[in-house]
């Protein structure tokens, strides 16, 4: 069974910083596309960025310039390095790791969700 555990959530300050980490545990396929996506209360759940195996990027407007994404293939492990946090940055972050087992298949596993919270 895989599993997702992530950690670095919390409450924190506008400007200031957080770090999130998400690993795969348990048997998996080789991981192409590893991601953060968020939902705030009363909103639908969006992308926050995306990492490739081979490094490619990409990043929602809101974030661009703020939060960098980054992944260690050895470990299966996404890291989300957030900076300049706003209020509306507030929600829960989910952890998302997509494998190609074949061509027509794409499998999906989400982490459990952390809170981030920036208020005064």
């Amino acid at each position: 069974q895989v599993q997702l555990v992530e950690s670095g959530g919390g409450l924190v300050q506008p400007a200031g910083s957080l770090r999130l980490s998400c690993a795969a545990s348990g048997s998996i396929f080789p991981i192409y596309t590893m991601g953060w996506y968020r939902q705030g209360s009363g909103k639908q759940r969006e992308l926050v960025a995306t990492i490739t195996r081979g490094g490619s990027t990409n990043y929602a407007g809101s974030v661009k310039g703020r939060f960098t994404i980054s992944r260690d293939n050895a470990k299966n492990t996404v890291y989300l390095q957030m900076n300049s946090l706003k209020p509306e940055d507030t929600a829960i972050y989910y952890c998302n790791f997509r494998a190609t087992p074949t061509a027509a298949v794409v499998d999906e596993y989400w982490g459990q969700g952390t809170q981030v919270t920036v208020s005064s």
